[in-house]
């Protein structure tokens, strides 16, 4: 009891020092710690072996992308590219509409299998152009990409390329399409919330007489540039497009994920490049800038990602997956609250998946639950608790805007926690109720 009470209490000090602006390394170790010694574990094996492991694991697997979308992101920025693609958008879709079209744009680019580690970089930009044209406070920004790349796309649309929707086809044998009918429901009433409550959001903003600000620190002459210095809307799209268009069609010739992620990177980089050569002014300096943002960007998600690890490896880790195991519960409701529980300690969707599926898949498979909405229901499940404060995602996202916990974590909490949550509570109760 001791140990999962400090379980519970280092989740509590993550989120309330993350309100208090504590970085994700000191944030880390000290919850790290408070997890060691609830739990009488070895103090230097479980930094030196869990902590680093989970760190530089993360580190690995990751930072390849994180340098090719950083790069290409800081390309099309500074050759006027994303800026060309921002300004398009306001003249398909209007000012009014900037909430509708960033949700829309992260939520395409994810359902395309850009992760949300990538779509942070590439969106930054549009989302300056978009809420600095439509006066829009930048922090409800955090609201719309949570929406947009970690919701529907995510979890809830059938044949999603995205991790929480690959895990569970993996280990029930069901397909990426699970329970069609079902997952088109729930995402079109996802949609409805999500979309509802950030336009209830801007006009509450707007009343309190909130306005666009830029990033601290940031250069801001790159926006307040004529549009007839920018280059052609049509050219700058190109990249984009050949970007998402790799990623969807060369999946079988290149099944290493990454591998593929960052030779798309690399190759909309290539093509950024050549197509505003001359507009790139000093280009070495932009590919200095670029690729050294993704170190300081990796850094937050790498420390997350680390404390994870560490919990995972400690004794009362294994005794909350044990308890929740003694449930003699519906199939249905084990595998979400599961799911979860899990997936919001250990700060990760994916993470809580393979945990709960690797301890309870063969119990679901011989139970008679219908797999396909079994499936359906724990990919939204594992995209609720999740994003708690301390989700290395929350961490990276907010970085990148500009932000904090403080003044925008309460945009995440409702989209991509409190809507997701109530969804799949919903949704499970009424597939018992039914009985399917």
């Amino acid at each position: 009891m001791i140990g999962i009470l400090g379980l519970l209490i280092a989740i509590a000090v993550l989120a309330y020092f993350a309100y208090k602006g504590v970085g994700a390394l000191p944030l880390t170790l000290l919850a790290g710690l408070i997890v060691i010694l609830t739990n009488g574990m070895n103090l230097w094996t479980a930094y030196s072996d869990y902590y680093l492991a989970g760190y530089v694991g993360f580190f690995k697997n990751y930072f390849l992308i994180f340098a090719a979308s950083a790069l290409y992101a800081k390309i099309m920025e500074d050759s006027g590219a994303a800026i060309a693609i921002g300004y398009q958008f306001i003249d398909w879709f209007g000012k009014k509409n900037a909430v509708l079209v960033v949700f829309l744009a992260t939520a395409a680019l994810t359902y395309g299998g850009i992760s949300l580690f990538v779509v942070v970089f590439a969106v930054l930009p549009i989302i300056m152009v978009l809420f600095k044209e439509g006066d829009i406070p930048r922090k409800l920004a955090a609201g719309c990409m949570g929406a947009g790349a970690a919701t529907i796309t995510m979890t809830t649309l059938p044949a999603s390329p995205q991790l929480t929707n690959v895990i569970p086809a993996k280990f029930l044998g069901t397909p990426l399409t699970a329970a069609p009918v079902l997952s088109i429901i729930i995402a079109i009433a996802q949609f409805v919330l999500l979309y509802g409550y950030l336009k209830w959001e801007e006009k509450r903003l707007r009343a309190a007489g909130e306005h666009f600000t830029y990033i601290e620190g940031q250069d801001s002459s790159k926006y307040e540039v004529d549009r007839r210095q920018l280059p052609s809307a049509s050219l700058s799209f190109v990249p984009l497009i050949v970007l998402v268009g790799m990623i969807i069609t060369m999946k079988k010739i290149i099944p290493n994920a990454t591998a593929l992620v960052v030779l798309s990177m690399s190759v909309a980089t290539g093509l950024a490049v050549i197509l505003n050569w001359s507009r790139l002014k000093d280009k070495m300096t932009t590919i200095n800038q670029g690729l050294a943002s993704a170190v300081p960007a990796i850094a937050s998600p790498c420390a997350v990602v680390a404390f994870g690890t560490l919990v995972q490896n400690s004794a009362s880790f294994g005794r909350v997956v044990e308890w929740i195991n003694g449930f003699q519960m519906n199939p249905y409701i084990t595998g979400t609250a599961a799911t979860a529980i899990i997936s919001g300690i250990t700060g990760s969707s994916s993470g809580g998946l393979q945990i709960t599926l690797q301890t309870f898949s063969e119990q679901f498979i011989q139970s008679g639950a219908n797999l396909e909405i079994l499936h359906r229901l724990i990919a939204i499940a594992a995209g609720s608790l999740d994003s708690l404060p301390h989700s290395a995602g929350i961490f990276l996202m907010l970085a990148i805007l500009g932000l904090n916990h403080k003044n925008s974590y309460k945009y995440f909490f409702v989209t991509t926690v409190l809507i997701p949550l109530v969804t799949f509570v919903i949704f499970t109760t009424g597939v018992i109720v039914l009985g399917l």
